[in-house]
């Protein structure tokens, strides 16, 4: 018996941005992204990696004055294709942590697809740049994300100095707990995991 390919494509027009996504939620962490934006691609391309989702992202923003929107758009558009590709979530595990070091920093990340879109981030930055993101936008984005993928996310720096590391740390870990949550359970297949019977 095949299992269902769980893959999306959205695209969102605006008159700030436009933005295309293609995504594999069985894929290999394989990326192609062009947002305008390099550091954000290397966070982008951080999820694909250790998510092991194929992930395309193309962002034509108004960048002339700032990233806020392709940011903030970028999550939405993503969060879209996630859900659309979860379909109703029968045999899926629900919920994935994971804590990520990177050499001084360390941050926890922990998700629950359920149903309900909640984000609580903590996360206090040592710089208020890197590269061209804002690291205001980093909440943005994940903001965007819970939205309309309609999950709780918690995330937590619990330490870190040099502001890269901070980042970086959190949407490793957000990678890895993505993983663990779209992962199908064995044990609980074509089962609904809520006592609801919906998610």
């Amino acid at each position: 018996m095949t299992t269902p390919a769980r893959t999306a494509e959205v695209s969102r027009d605006t008159a700030e941005t436009k933005i295309h996504v293609r995504l594999d939620l069985d894929g290999s962490g394989r990326s192609r992204l062009a947002t305008g934006i390099g550091f954000f691609d290397h966070m982008l391309d951080q999820i694909a990696r250790h998510g092991l989702i194929d992930l395309d992202i193309e962002a034509k923003g108004d960048l002339h004055i700032d990233g806020h929107h392709t940011v903030e758009d970028v999550g939405i558009a993503l969060g879209q294709a996630v859900r659309q590709a979860v379909g109703d979530k029968a045999g899926l595990t629900r919920y994935g942590h994971s804590y990520v070091p990177l050499d001084e920093a360390l941050s926890r990340v922990v998700v629950d697809f359920s149903g309900r879109p909640g984000l609580v981030l903590d996360a206090r930055f040592s710089s208020g740049m890197i590269g061209g993101l804002d690291t205001q936008l980093v909440h943005e984005f994940f903001q965007g994300f819970v939205n309309h993928a309609h999950v709780t996310l918690h995330i937590d720096n619990l330490k870190g100095v040099n502001a890269h590391h901070q980042v970086e740390t959190i949407f490793k870990a957000f990678g890895r707990a993505l993983r663990m949550a779209l992962a199908p359970d064995p044990r609980a297949a074509g089962q609904i995991p809520s006592t609801k019977g919906v998610l």
